[in-house]
């Protein structure tokens, strides 16, 4: 009896909750915030990949090319926090058609440039000291933290905005927000840039421009439930 008298008062309760929650007058809408800002640093990931028959000259190739790589980085003055060693790596591999072993050494280094003036000669002296791979060039902004604050204001006011249009016409008021959700998708934003062109000399000796950086856009999604006053 106990037990029926318990489920009938949590059973009144729940009721009794769902009818007080669908007798708020609410509107729901969603917001969306956009920021672009110009990149203020670029990420490079450079591989240097040797090929051989002989493991040990292979590995002394292609950390002789390494080294050459740092020692021109420190000469670029870039701050030894700003590049590290990535990945070393040495693999044995067999060609089953012609029956013969030989092996592949690699060595990855990550780069963050914050002189963009720089990049140019930066990557044209990485190939000449013998990266042969270029892995991956991020643009990216050192004050994403920041964007992704003023994004996020700009969604719930681009929210608030729509609420206000929808009621205007009904003679209502939009009041306290009732519930908020973000729905931003966590991503490395990248920049709106045109294509890359090669590195090259043109007839007069000079350095060809080689990208245009453009702007990187942070999103912000929120949606958010208003009581209608």
């Amino acid at each position: 009896m106990k037990k029926v008298v318990l489920f009938l008062t949590i059973m009144f309760m729940t009721m009794s909750y769902a009818q007080e929650t669908k007798q708020i007058p609410q509107i729901n809408v969603n917001g969306e915030g956009k920021v672009k800002v110009a990149p203020d640093q670029v990420c490079i990931s450079a591989t240097v990949e040797t090929k051989g028959n002989n493991a040990k000259d292979v590995k002394k190739q292609n950390d002789e090319k390494i080294d050459a790589v740092l020692k021109f980085i420190k000469k670029m003055n870039v701050p030894t926090a700003d590049f590290k060693t990535k990945q070393v790596a040495l693999n044995l591999q067999y060609d089953y058609e012609k029956k013969k072993t030989s092996y592949n050494a690699t060595q990855t280094v990550e780069i963050i440039l914050k002189d963009l003036s720089k990049y140019d000669e930066l990557m044209e002296g990485l190939v000449q000291q013998g990266i042969n791979r270029i892995d991956r060039v991020s643009f990216e902004t050192s004050k994403l933290a920041l964007i992704e604050t003023e994004a996020r204001k700009l969604a719930i006011k681009d929210a608030k905005l729509k609420a206000e249009d929808y009621v205007s016409v009904l003679g209502q008021k939009v009041g306290k927000a009732y519930t908020i959700s973000d729905n931003t998708q966590v991503y490395r934003p990248q920049p709106m840039y045109a294509a890359m062109k090669s590195m090259a000399m043109d007839s007069a000796g000079a350095s060809n421009e080689t990208l245009a950086i453009g702007e990187i856009e942070v999103v912000a999604n929120v949606s958010v439930s208003f009581i209608l006053d």
